[in-house]
């Protein structure tokens, strides 16, 4: 398909201009006019460049592109080696941050509510970022971390002041963790975002909503790739979603 019609495409579903965001979302970086294949990933890393190019990729697709609020504008460095692969290559960088967070059918929040199997009753903000869930049955806390463990593949870090048996669930994909205090507001059993903050451990203390960080990298995989499939199935282009592994 044409460059434009999927930056087009991308625009209507995404609606990126609704979003007052900490960097550009859209196309960043201008390559080919003709998409047939694309990479998705979570991060315009130099690993997923690389990857990008190694498979003759047209596009890549990720949650987190370049060009953010207060980062030097010199492209020098890391910046400039990124970039200057993109453009050897003619490669095409969309980077979508917040729309993708939010997004209904696509978005971050969304794709882990599922993952979790955990159905969205309602959003505890009105920018619809913190989602909130009822489990069917009690369980402990320890057993939920299992349940995220499993699915997420990586082991959580659990903050916790008394809580034994939690059945009201809040999360937040990503670096989140401001959110905890809209959960505690909102008297939920326990807050599930990516990272963790020191005052976070002090604010969940002090009230009765634990918090269980499961990794910014790792709660943030599912959209993009929905995403991804999303266009190769409307489009009949090639998808590859290329998971850069990532402790944090």
């Amino acid at each position: 398909m044409k460059l434009s019609a999927l930056n087009n495409y991308l625009k209507e579903i995404l609606q990126p201009a609704r979003f007052n965001d900490y960097c550009p979302n859209g196309l960043q970086v201008e390559g080919k006019p003709e998409i047939y294949s694309i990479v998705t990933g979570v991060t315009a890393s130099q690993a997923l460049i690389d990857h990008a190019v190694a498979v003759n990729a047209d596009a890549i697709l990720v949650h987190h592109g370049y060009f953010w609020r207060g980062e030097p504008a010199e492209i020098v460095g890391m910046k400039k080696r990124r970039i200057q692969t993109l453009m050897q290559h003619n490669i095409n960088l969309f980077a979508y941050h917040l729309p993708l967070d939010a997004h209904p059918q696509f978005g971050n929040n969304v794709m882990l509510g599922k993952q979790l199997n955990m159905p969205i009753e309602q959003w505890l903000d009105d920018k619809q970022m913190v989602a909130k869930s009822t489990l069917s049955t009690p369980i402990t806390l320890e057993a939920l971390a299992a349940i995220i463990n499993m699915q997420l593949g990586r082991t959580p870090q659990v903050i916790a002041s008394s809580k034994s048996m939690i059945q009201t669930v809040a999360w937040c994909t990503g670096a989140a963790q401001q959110y905890i205090d809209v959960a505690i507001a909102a008297e939920v059993d326990v807050f599930i975002s990516g990272e963790i903050s020191e005052q976070t451990t002090h604010a969940v203390r002090e009230s009765s909503t634990a918090y269980i960080a499961a990794g910014h990298h790792a709660t943030e995989r599912y959209g993009i790739q929905a995403l991804g499939q999303h266009l190769a199935q409307q489009f009949g282009l090639k998808h590859e979603f290329v998971d850069i592994d990532n402790p944090v």
